[in-house]
């Protein structure tokens, strides 16, 4: 993994909601909690700035963190982020430890390359679909990948790909990660315009000859 993410923490040592608030507003510091790895949990806060910063790398997600609490150094990844509803602020964030021997299950994202180049899209004007943008996995922490890419160069027009050997795939259901479909409009029934109606022809018979006029 070539990203690397460190954060520096402080104990927290008041709780509740007043003093949460207190901690953003006057502070801004996020309040978090540390835990797993068989050690209790541990209250800590955070730098907005700094946490801010690091979210705007998509790696920050799957990544295993170097949380400084207090001077030590622990390895942890982020297993819950709450944010408000509308401004750009985190209001709590937790911290999962992690040890070199025990696995870990995390979401990953996925990468797709070779999206220009599909038969499906670049041939017969399909669209690609993303139906999954991430997968779970479970592994070392050593081994958890930044990102899983997907090749879809070769994919064609109503094909998909499926069945990756990921926690979550690993059910009874093989689901589709990627396909390639038609565009809406395309694919819409196509409405028959009806011919016009031939009217059928008045026939004007000639009148009698005794009826026509004799001037």
């Amino acid at each position: 993994m070539s990203s690397s993410f460190e954060l520096t923490a402080q104990t927290r040592k008041a709780f509740g909601t007043r003093a949460s608030r207190r901690l953003r507003r006057l502070e801004n510091q996020i309040p978090a909690i540390l835990y797993g790895a068989g050690e209790p949990p541990l209250a800590i806060t955070l730098s907005h700035n700094q946490v801010l910063k690091a979210l705007e790398n998509e790696a920050f997600y799957s990544h295993i963190l170097t949380i400084t609490v207090d001077g030590q150094a622990q390895k942890a990844v982020l297993k819950d982020l709450q944010r408000h509803a509308f401004k750009p602020r985190i209001l709590h964030m937790d911290l999962l430890r992690v040890t070199a021997k025990e696995k870990i299950t995390m979401s990953v994202p996925l990468h797709f390359k070779g999206e220009n180049v599909a038969p499906g899209v670049k041939e017969a004007g399909g669209v690609l679909a993303h139906l999954l943008n991430s997968v779970e996995v479970r592994c070392l922490p050593d081994a958890l990948p930044e990102y899983i890419e997907v090749d879809v160069s070769r994919l064609g027009l109503d094909e998909a790909i499926e069945g990756l050997e990921l926690l979550a795939l690993s059910h009874d259901d093989d689901l589709p990660v990627v396909n390639i479909h038609l565009p809406r409009a395309a694919t819409e029934s196509e409405t028959t315009v009806p011919e016009s109606a031939e009217v059928p022809a008045i026939n004007v018979k000639d009148a009698p000859a005794g009826d026509k006029d004799k001037n």
